[in-house]
């Protein structure tokens, strides 16, 4: 990493990563693309539901990531039996943030129901989230699993476990939800077994891994005995992680009631949109992760040079693809409606919300760019900032404009939003250039 040209480190490094996340992001639009074919009802419920998804992932990958780090830290150390206590209290946590999204599933209906008075929309979305919820434990696991294999640098059986779960789950789509070859029509229903069911083979598989492949680890169901000062470490780490991944939730759950004032099309419109823009982020989340450890190793390594050009590059990168987003949103907005079977009002809408919010993608793509930075030199605490005030801006503004302007105007709070990050980026990359960059 300190001597291989920085163009072709980062592409090596990051289109794996790529792969991984862009294989997970097709199975959450394919999922909803057939929920779509049921009815926009259905689209519309599930929606309403991503926001308690998205807070399963985020506990999931925070304590997947205290966990980890702990993890990394005693192997480095040569601290095996530290290491093999941290590997199986993250079992134990798993087991409790498994209860508490349990619960959240016994809460189905009141959750929905709180969203929107629509009796249809109710009646879909608490099928689908009961199921999610009450059978969320494999999607759980499958996070911690995926951090004992990296931890102990077997990354490359990651996306095994990742594209096997999501094949099936876009195989199985399609037959639960409209009963193909022999299955029962289960509609919305099929739409969440078929998750879980996803799910489920990744952990399996995830399981097996573990157990052949990360020896050193010792995995006994047996070691599992609560360690609560590990416990404590583990969520040191992971909680800040938790509250930043998060943020995403309550804004999409702030924003859907904000838009369901106007109609159930403008809920549906904006899970549209949350699902299509996962294709135009993904390449930069892996490129940011890949990012991250040249930045640091160059950084240890005290190579200026080369800690600018990685930075520099990475930012170039960031704007260049998150440009192409933009243009694709904006040239044919009409044809991704299309792929969720849109009503011509919901294309309307749609057409409009694409290519406003859209215009937000350049900004994130230098802000998210930006964040490797950050993270790498030292300084994450930079991109919870810059994420919390994009946070705190988004849902506000939205409400304002919901009220003085209509629903059009509701989409330019992300955009704006951006801004906002991007001036806080500018003034926070000015400071480790200062403080730190400068003094390599």
């Amino acid at each position: 990493m300190g001597t291989e040209p920085v163009h072709g480190l980062m592409l090596r490094m990051s289109i794996p990563l790529m792969f991984s996340m862009f294989v997970v992001a097709l199975y959450n639009v394919v999922d909803s693309i057939f929920v779509s074919r049921i009815n926009e009802n259905a689209l519309t419920a599930v929606t309403l539901c991503f926001p308690f998804q998205s807070l399963k992932i985020s506990v999931g990958i925070g304590t997947a990531v205290g966990m980890s780090a702990l993890l990394s830290k005693y192997i480095g150390a040569k601290k095996y039996d530290k290491a093999e206590k941290v590997a199986h209290n993250g079992f134990i946590l798993v087991m409790i943030n498994y209860l508490f999204f349990f619960i959240i599933g016994c809460f189905a209906r009141p959750i929905i129901a709180a969203q929107t008075a629509d009796p249809q929309i109710i009646e879909y979305g608490t099928t689908y989230l009961q199921i999610t919820q009450w059978f969320s434990f494999a999607a759980i696991l499958q996070f911690m699993l995926e951090r004992l294999l990296q931890a102990t640098g077997k990354t490359g059986h990651i996306l095994a476990m990742q594209a096997s779960g999501a094949i099936f789950n876009i195989i199985m789509d399609p037959i639960l939800i409209f009963g193909l070859l022999g299955f029962p029509e289960m509609g919305v229903k099929g739409a969440a077994v078929a998750t879980v069911c996803g799910q489920m083979l990744s952990c399996l598989i995830g399981i097996v891994l573990n157990i052949r492949i990360n020896r050193e680890l010792g995995l006994s169901l047996s070691k599992i005995i609560p360690h609560w000062q590990t416990i404590r470490d583990i969520y040191k780490l992971g909680i800040p992680v938790i509250v930043l991944q998060s943020m995403g939730a309550v804004m999409s759950f702030s924003i859907n009631k904000i838009l369901i004032g106007f109609s159930s099309t403008a809920v549906a419109t904006f899970g549209v949109y949350f699902r299509l823009q996962n294709f135009v982020f993904m390449p930069i989340f892996g490129m940011n992760s890949a990012s991250v450890p040249i930045i640091a190793y160059n950084y240890g390594a005290r190579n200026r040079e080369r800690v600018e050009k990685v930075i520099s590059l990475g930012v170039r990168y960031g704007i260049i693809i998150m440009s192409v987003g933009t243009m694709i949103f904006w040239l044919i907005p009409e044809q991704l409606m299309s792929l969720f079977d849109a009503s011509p009002e919901m294309t309307s809408l749609g057409v409009v919300a694409l290519h406003i919010m859209s215009l937000n993608f350049p900004f994130a793509g230098f802000c998210i760019m930006r964040g490797a930075a950050f993270q790498a030199l030292g300084k994450s605490v930079y991109s919870m900032n810059i994420s919390l005030v994009r946070q705190f801006v988004v849902i506000p503004v939205a409400y304002i404009f919901a009220k003085i302007g209509g629903i059009n105007m509701v989409w330019w709070a992300f955009p704006l939003a951006e801004i906002f990050g991007t001036s806080m980026s500018l003034v926070y990359s000015r400071r480790i250039r200062k403080q730190i960059i400068s003094k390599l």
